[in-house]
């Protein structure tokens, strides 16, 4: 077991690598190291090692992830963004953009009960106009980024469904798109972040996205499927 001393030193280090301390990193520390080790080592390479996100832009898609999962401690993410030059104006952005992405559920409800007496009506359509509007001045490749991670923490597939389609029609890059995807695996959870990766990668398979050749590689093997597939169960 840590010692006392041992403890007070790899607290003190997280506290000065991340610059913040959080409850379960010492409750890791004293009954699981080495999973306190692999952790600080997934979280580094998913939140603080640069990918191709500046961190402006990681740090955007962040705000809106909180938000969504009501992750109130995390608030040195939004000195982050401040000290990557995000503003009070981005902030408003980033909030009507997500509630506007946790309200989804009004447009799926008009989409399942009402097109029979409204047939002009396209929720979806509706719904990316609002998104469009909500953007003000801010790039939509960053506004399409934090609504799909929103979708994602939220379970909401059809939905994230909708906000790829539309990140390819706006010349979202992939790998923007998948960095900001995978930003949720911790506060939205790993299996939100699986069950993304499927619709992504139907998507591709249904030809549904231009996808590049590197993605359409990734979506066209097959034994995807998890265990049930590997052991030709039936889901």
């Amino acid at each position: 077991m840590t010692t006392p001393l041992d403890l007070t030193a790899l607290l003190s280090g997280i506290r000065a690598k991340r610059g913040y301390l959080l409850p379960h990193h010492g409750l890791m520390a004293i009954t699981a190291p080495a999973l306190l080790d692999a952790y600080d080592a997934a979280y580094t390479a998913m939140a603080l090692d640069d990918r191709v996100l500046s961190h402006h832009d990681r740090e955007f898609v962040w705000l809106a992830i909180l938000i969504a999962t009501d992750e109130a401690i995390a608030t040195h993410h939004i000195a982050k963004f401040k000290a990557a030059g995000g503003t009070d104006g981005e902030v408003e952005v980033i909030l009507t953009v997500t509630a506007l992405a946790l309200g989804f559920e009004s447009y799926r409800f008009v989409e399942k009960n009402w097109l029979t007496h409204l047939p002009a009506c396209d929720p979806r359509a509706i719904y990316l106009r609002a998104l469009r509007s909500a953007a003000a001045s801010v790039p939509m490749r960053l506004v399409h980024m934090a609504a799909a991670a929103v979708f994602v923490c939220k379970a909401g597939w059809d939905a994230v469904a909708l906000q790829i389609v539309a990140a390819y029609e706006d010349a979202v890059p992939e790998l923007d798109l998948a960095e900001a995807v995978s930003l949720t695996m911790f506060p939205g959870s790993v299996p939100h972040f699986v069950e993304a990766a499927r619709v992504w990668r139907e998507l591709i398979v249904e030809g549904k996205v231009p996808a590049s050749p590197t993605f359409r590689e990734w979506a066209e093997m097959s034994g995807q499927g998890g265990f049930d597939e590997a052991s030709r169960t039936a889901r």
